[in-house]
């Protein structure tokens, strides 16, 4: 499908990838991983021939065409999102002018027994029989279940597509690529505008998908249900493994560990050959041996040891101090805008002091608004919303790296809010995220959008908070980064509540998740798995037809005939899933004990550097948090019952 051979391309002198070959295969689905900057976006444009490479060439099978969905939107559609989407339908929209057309000419004629007339109705049954062909007859059907796919509901299909945010205008986008199904899929960060549900869409239809997939995200949950391939741009060059992105990360680490040993290996082959050279250098005797081996030297193939970046944000929230029992309250609360009212109607909502929330469903349901709302920047439409005694709170919004002073150096704006015994030490805080004495010194303007997240983060930091308040903190952080903040926000000790459609780090951050859908919230008790595993359920109810309310008139009205054999028979049976129920909930207890201790060790390296480096600490982990999952699987499969 795609030969690329011997492909380079360089900026201002420096090799981004240099000599690169691979091929992709029909069916690929293929996760490009690697450091920001690494080239994977260029790859992908290369791809799209969007840029054209300093060097090597790009073969792809003749007549294949290509869907890419890049980072950023190019403009503003002024059609509905309706007529948007169908638009993907170009040489379908071409044919049903072309029959239209020739119907209107063929209406007009008489001449009903001439050839002309009858090599105009064959043109019009060759083209119907095309459009057929091309699935014609089931476009609009198509179109109704990717948008919906897409978390758009049906009274918005009619909507302006200039009436939605960029996110929302990007989803449709995605939506015209998957109608188009081009035999080559390239996905630019496709889950950076999706809620949780809309990608969880996604990832099974990308997983069937018949063609080809190649994709770049942060988003770990999402590459593993889709990739089954893994390409890594590193040190110009790049690495193929051919499986999904977790077991490239354990396959690395060996890598890594047999190029250090080889390194090693070859460093003491060079340094005998060197001091055998500067010991005879100046013997007429051994002048043909020492000539041997510079030219051995010369054409040694050296080993290089990939870049494994270790560098990752490395901090510790401040301690929390001491809030009243209750945190956040709201009763009979309503929030809006002039401009969209009535987002969340008769609100009840409580957070006690060291609780641990999230907020998830589709954009635009409200969970930024109830997050103005819980920090006063947006006043009730009716009802209340209050914080506890001696509450302090901590607000990184989505756009907080918008909000930094672009024309501030990364010092100054830290050095602006820093007070107290913090002040000496910015530069050593700012180097903990990855900001070196270089760095500090340039403005905000000039930084990636990574780089500022880390930045406003850094600022977040400054003061200590017993409610800290995240809306999508992870949406700039690479995968390293996303991890050591996990890490210290299971080490916070206040209380908090995230937004977030990052699956994987929600998981274990939270005791609760509330649901935002249809203007109220919902909550559901576990983490972020365990409110998937119940919406699954819940749908299945809701597709079978039958109500709770339902089920339980029958269970009744079937239990009052049952005979006594019977019912003391089904009694034993459930006497007995309760038991199991307890071991269950006893062995999930111990599991998550274990995984704490874990987490507590990941979060350690100095006095786990050995287990951590050799993989094998998160090979445990990831084992434990495995065996929790199916437990709970276990577990919510057999309460059902």
């Amino acid at each position: 499908m795609i030969q690329i051979n011997k492909l380079s391309v360089n900026f201002t002198g420096d090799f981004l990838f240099k000599d690169v070959s691979f091929t992709v295969g029909d069916r690929d689905r293929i996760g490009l991983v690697g450091h920001n900057g690494a080239g994977k976006s260029t790859l992908l444009k290369i791809i799209n021939r969007d840029l054209e490479p300093a060097s090597g060439s790009m073969v792809i099978t003749s007549g294949y065409r290509i869907g890419y969905l890049p980072q950023e939107l190019a403009g503003t559609s002024q059609l509905t999102v309706w007529d948007e989407a169908l638009s993907a339908f170009k040489e379908l929209n071409s044919i049903e002018t072309e029959i239209s057309k020739l119907t209107t000419e063929l209406s007009n004629r008489d001449d009903y027994h001439s050839e002309e007339y009858s090599k105009l109705t064959q043109k019009i049954s060759d083209l119907n029989d095309n459009y057929v062909n091309l699935g014609g007859s089931s476009k609009e059907a198509d179109t109704e279940k990717v948008l919906l796919g897409m978390g758009f509901l049906r009274d918005e299909f009619f909507k302006n597509m200039s009436e939605f945010s960029n996110g929302w205008q990007m989803r449709v986008c995605l939506a015209k690529i998957l109608l188009q199904k081009p035999e080559i899929i390239l996905l630019d960060e496709p889950t950076n505008h999706l809620d949780i549900e809309s990608i969880q869409w996604l990832e099974d239809y990308l997983a069937t998908y018949d063609g080809c997939v190649i994709l770049v995200s942060h988003d770990r949950a999402f590459l593993d249900k889709v990739t089954n391939r893994t390409i890594e741009i590193t040190l110009g060059s790049i690495q193929d493994y051919k499986c999904s992105y977790s077991q490239y990360v354990e396959q690395r680490l060996e890598r890594i560990e047999n190029q250090q040993s080889a390194y090693a290996n070859q460093q003491k082959e060079i340094a005998r050959i060197e001091r055998f050279i500067e010991r005879f250098r100046y013997k007429a005797t051994k002048s043909a041996q020492v000539q041997s081996r510079i030219k051995m030297l010369e054409k040694m193939d050296r080993v290089e040891v990939d870049d494994y970046d270790n560098s990752a944000i490395s901090f510790k929230f401040p301690p929390a101090p001491h809030s009243g029992l209750v945190v956040v309250e709201a009763k009979e609360l309503s929030l809006g805008y002039e401009s969209k009212p009535n987002v969340l109607n008769n609100i009840e909502f409580r957070l006690e002091r060291g609780e641990r929330v999230a907020f998830v469903g589709r954009n635009g349901e409200g969970k930024s608004t109830m997050v103005k709302a819980i920090v006063g920047s947006l006043i009730p439409e009716n009802g209340y919303i209050s914080l506890g005694h001696n509450v302090v709170s901590g607000y990184y919004a989505q756009n907080q790296a918008q909000l930094l002073n672009p024309e501030k150096t990364v010092f100054e704006t830290i050095d602006d809010v820093a007070v107290g015994d913090i002040r000496p030490k910015i530069r050593t805080m700012l180097g903990s995220f990855l900001f070196d004495t270089e760095d500090t010194e340039k403005k905000v303007k000039v930084l990636s959008g990574g780089e500022k997240a880390r930045l406003a983060i850094a600022k977040l930091l400054l003061s200590p908070f017993n409610l800290l308040i995240l809306d999508e903190p992870t949406n700039h952080l690479d995968m390293p980064s996303k991890d050591v903040l996990k890490n210290a926000l299971l080490q916070y000790e206040g209380s908090l509540i995230l937004v977030s459609h990052d699956r994987d780090f929600l998981q274990g951050l939270t005791s609760k998740v509330y649901e935002f859908k249809e203007h109220k919230i919902n909550p559901f008790s576990g983490d972020v798995y365990n409110f998937l595993n119940q919406r699954k359920i819940e749908s299945l109810n809701v597709l079978s037809g039958r109500n709770i309310a339902e089920k339980k008139q029958t269970t009744i009205k079937n239990s009052n005939k049952e005979q006594w054999e019977e019912k003391k028979q089904r009694d034993a049976e459930d006497r007995k899933r309760k038991n199991k129920l307890k071991k269950i909930e006893d062995e999930i207890l111990i599991l998550q004990e274990k995984l704490n201790t874990l987490e507590a060790r990941l979060a350690d390296p100095e006095n786990n550097a050995d287990d951590i480096a050799s993989g094998l600490l998160y090979q445990e982990y990831q084992s434990v948090k495995n065996k929790i999952e199916e437990k709970e699987t276990e577990w919510l499969n057999l309460s059902d019952e």
